[in-house]
């Protein structure tokens, strides 16, 4: 993904140049305001409104594509060839396929296909060039598209720092360093504008995984922002214009939560607990599974993906929901849980659960794309499941789900807390002491469970 505080300070003066066409005279970073003021940094958010349009309508196009396919393969293809019907079997062969595609494109194409998920969102290593994107792109689209569970937002964040780069290297090929890092960020931005649910908390997303802070944060956040805003307006036209809708994170009403009680509160301790116990076995298991997938890229990441076919059909025969629910990221998925909670049993949330927690753990060994919305997903089950205990309401079950199952995962607190306050809506001011709390409890015990794995430099050795 786009690291957007990268090369952010000069090793010698630990000062920066935030010049969008010049290196030299440029205001010194210790005085943002100045650097603002500056024309060459005017000129850098008059860029980032520019590139703002054409990067968003990429990522919305990247989101339709992938959104089609999905529909395409598994609900109108098996339809019609089954006579209405879809088979529980259908999704082997097609996770087969999708295993040998991502394996064969991160072997084959330059870049590794970006970087692996299983480490979460990492720093270092600047955005990818632009004959890294066509395999970020493409090993992206064939994970998302074919039903493994991970999510489009790291692949969008690649892809859009990677134009913006790409756009100011053609524009200037030996712009400053630090001109490439503000406007990859401000491509990021743009290209997350509103995939969760509002440009703010993706541009926060961003901010917290970059650790930005002191006078960077300022010079890297405003073009970010400007173009995280003329972003969401093409998604929201966009959105208009095709029918499809923005691609927006957004849950149904609920029931309105209830005032935190002291058994709420103690719920959120334990919750938050479980979520960071099971975000351990996860995120082990991925890792433990890279070593093997690096024996043979092309087919251990065929086998897992056929693997992830076979428990989502089991899923289906078992609890007669179907196989989509533990298939994909869980963006679509999200709000039809949330929405018909009460027709989910205890034991049907349970089996849920595990079958989702097990492909996730699959998908983030071997292929390409965000650990964000299937966090989102499996943490929302958790919270439903657990929303029957006494003190804890629903609202509040899936609010603290959510927020410690994402801060277990990403071990983004701010971020994850921020998150789910944000989705909760109108309820989100009402469940804050339980979600900081979960969030909190969660990242603590993630901080100090050891975590075993490869690193990440294997990708570079695929076999």
């Amino acid at each position: 993904m786009t690291h957007p505080a990268q090369n952010g300070t000069d090793g010698a003066s630990g000062s920066t140049q935030p010049s969008g066409s010049a290196g030299e005279g440029a205001p010194s970073m210790t005085d943002p305001l100045a650097a603002v003021r500056s024309k060459p940094y005017l000129a850098m958010l008059v860029l980032a409104a520019v590139l703002g349009i054409p990067i968003s309508a990429v990522a919305y196009g990247f989101l339709a594509l992938t959104h089609y396919l999905q529909q395409l393969l598994f609900s109108d293809l098996p339809t019609a060839l089954f006579a209405g019907t879809v088979p529980a079997w259908w999704p082997v062969p097609l996770l087969l396929l999708c295993g040998l595609l991502t394996g064969m494109t991160i072997r084959f194409l330059p870049g590794n296909g970006g970087h692996s998920p299983a480490f979460g969102f990492t720093t270092g290593g600047g955005p990818p060039t632009g004959r890294e994107l066509s395999g970020v792109f493409l090993a992206a689209l064939t994970t998302l598209s074919l039903g493994a569970v991970l999510g489009p937002e790291a692949p969008l964040i690649a892809i859009g720092g990677g134009l913006a780069g790409l756009a100011v290297r053609l524009a200037k090929k030996d712009a400053p360093p630090m001109a490439l890092t503000i406007m990859a960020s401000a491509g990021s931005f743009a290209a997350i504008s509103t995939l969760l649910g509002s440009p703010v908390l993706g541009a926060f997303l961003i901010m917290e995984v970059a650790g930005i802070g002191g006078a960077t944060l300022t010079l890297v956040t405003l073009p970010g922002l400007l173009a995280a805003g003329i972003g969401s307006i093409v998604f929201v036209g966009l959105g208009q214009w095709t029918g499809l809708g923005p691609f927006a994170l957004t849950l149904p009403a609920l029931p309105p939560a209830e005032v935190p009680t002291v058994a709420g509160l103690g719920w959120a301790v334990i919750l938050g607990m479980v979520a960071a116990l099971l975000a351990w076995v996860i995120r082990t298991s991925a890792l433990r599974l890279r070593p093997l997938v690096h024996l043979n890229r092309i087919l251990v990441t065929s086998l897992l993906g056929s693997l992830i076919g076979l428990t989502a059909m089991a899923y289906q025969l078992l609890t007669g929901k179907s196989f989509s629910e533990v298939l994909f990221s869980g963006q679509d998925a999200l709000p039809d849980l949330v929405g018909q909670a009460a027709e989910y049993s205890l034991t049907v949330l349970i089996v849920l659960i595990v079958f989702k927690s097990f492909v996730y753990a699959l998908s983030l060994s071997a292929f390409r794309g965000g650990p964000v919305f299937p966090a989102l997903f499996v943490g929302a089950a958790l919270g439903i499941a657990a929303s029957g205990l006494p003190g804890l309401s629903l609202a509040g079950g899936i609010s603290i789900g959510i927020g410690a199952m994402c801060a277990a995962m990403l071990r983004l607190p701010l971020t994850s807390t921020l998150l789910a306050v944000l989705l909760m809506g109108v309820d989100g001011i009402a469940v804050t002491p339980q979600i900081v709390i979960a969030v909190v409890v969660a990242f603590v015990i993630t901080t100090a469970l050891p975590v075993q794995g490869g690193p990440e430099s294997a990708d570079q050795h695929d076999a």
